[in-house]
Order: structure tokens, then C-alpha cells, then sequence
């Protein structure tokens, strides 16, 4: 019973699409920002190296390289502060993890990039 009623919460608070990413990807991730009584949308850009959760506790962490110092950001898939998820570019992994891009600086933190077939 407590099972059924843990599901109908977590549909609840579900977006109805979310976007197709993968770890690897690079994304733009476009996250709502309240100043004082204002709000504006700030884009947050790097590669997913990460995913964590299920339903609507998943998680996904973006790691880009700021000033020559690596700045990582955890996010929620559903939360209603992300106006939208962009997929700029999609990279080849063989790992669920990414964390392996933390040690490597300029060209080798590239990955290859996945070809698309085209329709």
C-alpha cells in the first residue's frame, strides 16, 4: 500500500517530458536564478558525468572548466528551476561514471564524439 502511494507522489512531481541525455553529453542547462524580486535564466554549459537516482529524485552532475578550475553541479531532472536541457554534443563513453575527466586538464578532458544517423 505504501508502496502505491509513494508512486502516485513521485508522478506528482514528475515533468511530463524530460529531455534525452546521456553521460558524456555536452548540455547547456538553462536554470531559473531569483534575485530579490527578478528573475532571470542562467545557463549552466559542460559535459554529463554523471546520473544518479530514479523517478523523481534522479540526479544528473555537469562538470565544466571555469577559469582553469573545475567546477561540477549537481541537478535534478524534474526540478520545475530548469526551464529546459540542450544537448550541444554527444560524446562516446564506455563508463556510467565520469569521474576519471577530474585528473586530466586541456585536450584530454575531450571526448570522442558519437555520430548521429542522419534521417
Amino acid at each position: 500500500m505504501s508502496n502505491a502511494i509513494m508512486d502516485m507522489v513521485n508522478k506528482a512531481n514528475q515533468k511530463e517530458e524530460t529531455p534525452k541525455f546521456d553521460i558524456g553529453d555536452t548540455v547547456d542547462v538553462h536554470t531559473k536564478i531569483l534575485e530579490g524580486s527578478k528573475e532571470r535564466i542562467q545557463v549552466f554549459s559542460g559535459v554529463v558525468i554523471g546520473r544518479s537516482g530514479k523517478g523523481s529524485q534522479e540526479m544528473f552532475m555537469v562538470r565544466r572548466i571555469v577559469a582553469g578550475e573545475g567546477v561540477e553541479r549537481k541537478f535534478p531532472v524534474h526540478s520545475p528551476r530548469i526551464e529546459k536541457i540542450e544537448v550541444k554534443r554527444s560524446g562516446v563513453t564506455r563508463r556510467a561514471k565520469l569521474y576519471f575527466l577530474r585528473d586530466r586538464v586541456g585536450k584530454a578532458v575531450r571526448l570522442k564524439e558519437r555520430r548521429r544517423a542522419q534521417a
